[in-house]
Order: structure tokens, then sequence, then C-alpha cells
């Protein structure tokens, strides 16, 4: 099994501390699945995951619905529109998402950090 699929796997488990766990790690743990998955399927599965793993950290609070599910559709959109044999090339041809920041093409600073953005999807609002 390569890195990847193992990565996946512990991450699915709940397994990964969250301290080594970093935004290109989440961008990676998002393409990987969805290579496997449907989308609805995918976010089910990173959510439940992602929330074991603050729970676990102590820091529940700490996970965001609307950057999970935000970070992987733009996954899931630029998968679907290339032909991407591995992670590397999808990074080299997506960088963009290899940077946090990339969500405030569509959202605002306050919509993204509000308490109900932490809790429940909620679709951009107005970028000025």
């Amino acid at each position: 099994m390569d890195n990847n699929r193992v990565l996946l796997s512990a991450f699915l488990r709940g397994e990964i501390d969250n301290s080594n766990f970093h935004h290109d790690d989440h961008v990676r743990i998002g393409f990987e699945i969805l290579r496997h998955h449907t989308f609805g399927d995918a976010a089910a599965a990173v959510s439940r995951s992602l929330r074991s793993i603050t729970a676990r950290a102590g820091r529940p609070e700490a996970y965001h619905e609307t950057i999970t599910l935000a970070f992987l559709s733009l996954i899931a959109e630029r998968l679907a529109a290339g032909n991407y044999l591995d992670f590397e090339s999808f990074a080299g041809a997506n960088a963009d998402l290899l940077n946090k920041s990339v969500l405030e093409r569509w959202y605002t600073r306050d919509r993204l950090g509000s308490e109900l953005a932490r809790k429940t999807f909620v679709l951009p609002g107005a970028v000025q």
C-alpha cells in the first residue's frame, strides 16, 4: 500500500496526531479520498475523522465545517477537471490549494470566521 493510502487509512481511523498534521496533509487526504469515494461519502468520512481527531486532541472547537467542506469541494472540482495520476501532479497544478487563504477568494474573513461557519457549512458571502 502506498504512503498516501496508509495516511488516508490512519486518518479515517482517527489515528492522526494533529500536531503533525498540516494544511497540505488535509489537501492530500482530500485528494486521496475523493479518488476512491463519491463527494458525499468523502465529506461525511472527512468530517467524522476530523471531529474525532480534534476531540481526541482536546480541541473539538478546532473543527471548522465550512473550511472542511469548501476545501473538499475545491479539490473535487479540480480532480474532475483534470487527469492527475498522483498527489504530486495534482499539487503542482493546483498549488493555490496548498495556501489556506485561498478561500478568501470566495469568503469574507468575517463570514468564514463566524461561529455559524464553524458549526455548519455556509455558502460564500459577497467578497468586497
